[in-house]
């Protein structure tokens, strides 16, 4: 079930319904049930995988807890990591490493080839995998009691709001919210469909509309002219964040109606002074889970430079190999790292990070350097294969006097603009909260012009969430 659907709109307000007349001993089965029947509307048989997850992971987190041995404890969280990761693997991975195996058999002029199966990636398998394992590590590191409830931990792995492409949320944040008694709550439903409203705007009339131009480009790189592709770059590093965000101020709205507080995923990536800051503001659930169970115990930034450095190469690098099972996601991945160091000292020599107060002239600056960074980089993310990305950074320079044109329309243009200036209004800000604090007539002008464009502006078809691939 897509957010951006006539179902979801139909679906919610029922959960909604539901869930404030029952009374509290029964709410959990509620959730839980909407949140299975939520995820079959995708494919039936996949919520199989979840509840297999759920019952692996909330088994060993019991048993992890009765260990006074760290051998035994450690052998038992392995246990948890083998059957998530081995899914994932299985799901994702399989195919990519059996097509590179048999590369390099053909390399070595061997004839025996590895067939590619044809399974379907279930949707949301990184982002559920990721949060069921941070609660399991957490228990094996004493940080979080074993949950006893097994309804409650279900709840919490596949929690419909959040479920298919995060938030990630921590055990020790989402449930205590998930067994809490929530009184309906007017304000937490004004800002629940605040952001919803915004969500659904940026989704529905920024994203989805130049979605159609960029995917024109990258149909044919080499048959538009350069300034058609970076037209087409630039429209994409917006249609991605529009794309991501909106499903995020989705998910966030609709867990607030019902007084959850899942935590903010965008924070105006594309204002950061420079890549450290932009992954401190984007996907930010992502980054501080890698940041907590791999950067962490990698040592962080505990040791030596050189050790600190590699560290950090190995998170961005894992985090491109998390997004997908491509070798375009490991470099795009890898290039994150490569340009967060080298900027870490350049910063260091040229004390770049001790000025830019916002808004100012450098911290433009800085942002602009940033993002025309971030767009470029986002070519080896949007790509099917590195063939491509070659024939896009060759067409840069080739198709100077030659190519066609891409045809953007102008309105299509200012609704990027409108998300800029957003981004610009909303810095440090959560659009509910600063909407809630304006004038009636300004709130409801916003208002009006967010329903207006969903409705009439909207696009043709209601595209699936990018990040469901993931």
């Amino acid at each position: 079930m897509l957010f951006n659907t006539i179902d979801y709109i139909i679906f919610l307000p029922l959960v909604i319904l539901a869930y404030y007349l029952l009374p509290f001993r029964f709410r959990w089965m509620l959730l839980l049930a909407a949140s299975y029947f939520f995820y079959m509307c995708w494919k039936f048989e996949y919520v199989l995988l979840i509840m297999g997850s759920t019952i692996v992971d909330y088994t060993m987190a019991l048993i992890i807890e009765r260990q006074t041995e760290k051998k035994k404890r450690r052998r038992y969280l392995l246990v948890s990591l083998a059957a998530n990761l081995g899914l994932l693997f299985y799901f994702k991975y399989s195919n990519f490493v059996f097509i590179n195996i048999d590369h390099l058999l053909e390399a070595f002029h061997f004839t025996a080839r590895i067939k590619a199966s044809s399974i379907l990636l279930p949707v949301g398998i990184s982002f559920y995998t990721f949060q069921s394992l941070s609660y399991t590590i957490e228990v094996y590191q004493g940080k979080q009691k074993a949950e006893r409830h097994l309804g409650y931990f279900a709840l919490y792995v596949c929690y419909f709001p959040q479920l298919v492409a995060g938030p990630i949320e921590r055990y020790a944040r989402l449930a205590p919210q998930l067994q809490s008694k929530h009184l309906f709550d007017m304000e937490n439903i004004k800002n629940g469909l605040r952001l919803i409203l915004f969500g659904l705007f940026i989704k529905m009339v920024v994203a989805d509309n130049i979605c159609v131009y960029v995917d024109k480009l990258y149909a044919d790189p080499a048959g538009f002219n350069t300034k058609s592709i970076l037209s087409g770059l630039f429209l994409y590093s917006f249609q991605i964040y529009s794309d991501f965000a909106g499903y995020s101020l989705v998910a966030i709205g609709s867990a607030l109606l019902m007084g959850v507080r899942l935590m903010d995923n965008f924070k105006t990536p594309y204002l950061a002074k420079n890549i450290a800051e932009f992954w401190q503001r984007w996907h930010i659930s992502l980054s501080t889970w890698f940041r907590d169970y791999l950067y962490i115990p990698l040592g962080g930034n505990r040791v030596t430079q050189s050790r600190w450095a590699f560290n950090i190469f190995v998170v961005f690098t894992v985090s491109g190999i998390w997004h997908g099972a491509n070798w375009t996601f490991v470099i795009w991945g890898a290039l994150f790292g490569i340009i967060y160091l080298i900027e870490h000292f350049a910063n260091i020599a040229l004390k770049i990070n001790k000025v830019g107060k916002p808004y100012s002239p450098l911290h433009l600056l800085l942002s602009l350097k940033t993002f025309v960074l971030v767009t470029l980089i986002w070519i080896f993310f949007r790509s099917q294969n590195l063939q491509e990305v070659a024939v896009i950074f060759k067409s840069i320079f080739a198709n100077i006097h030659a190519g066609e044109s891409l045809q953007v329309p102008i309105k299509y243009w200012i609704f990027v603009g409108l998300l800029i200036l957003s981004d610009f209004v909303l810095y440090n800000k959560r659009f509910d909260t600063w909407t809630g604090k304006q004038f009636f007539v300004v709130r409801w002008a916003i208002y009006a012009v967010l329903i207006f464009s969903i409705l009439v502006c909207s696009g043709v078809e209601a595209f699936p969430f990018i990040y469901f691939q993931f």
